[in-house]
């Protein structure tokens, strides 16, 4: 194919492109979309700039070093008293399975008594029926 024929033939195939967007937009829904479109633009427009505005302000804050060592320390601040009462909750579970190992003896009626005046069990039982409470209330209305 020579250089002439290749422009002829991208001329063309530009001219039938035309043609086919120009059949697009004689279609009546097509012309419809356009109106509430361009009546839409300033109200477009200002979504885009608040947009843009919130967007330059996330990537200045995420690539900010100062910020981010600000937000790892507050993160490190609200996490640490979580974790540190995990941690004691679990260690208390690990002692208490290990007595539970070396102790062999039987809890009896007055150890239980006894038991039921604690006040870390009493806590534990109104969290209990507090619970079923709950549990009970949203079978009822499930029904």
């Amino acid at each position: 194919m020579s250089e002439n024929q290749q422009e002829v033939a991208a001329t063309q195939e530009a001219t039938m492109e035309s043609r086919d967007v120009l059949d697009q937009l004689m279609k009546p829904e097509v012309q419809q979309s356009l109106t509430v479109l361009v009546e839409n633009l300033p109200k477009l427009t200002e979504m885009v700039t608040v947009m843009t505005n919130a967007y330059d302000v996330a990537r200045s804050l995420a690539t900010d070093p100062v910020f981010i060592g600000d937000m790892k320390s507050s993160m490190g601040e609200f996490v640490k008293p979580v974790t540190e009462s995990a941690k004691g909750i679990a260690s208390a579970a690990i002692e208490a399975g290990d007595r539970v190992q070396t102790e062999a003896g039987t809890v009896g009626l007055f150890a239980m008594l006894k038991m039921l005046k604690d006040p870390n069990v009493q806590k534990g039982l109104r969290f209990a029926q507090a619970f079923f409470d709950v549990l009970n209330e949203r079978q009822t209305q499930n029904k």
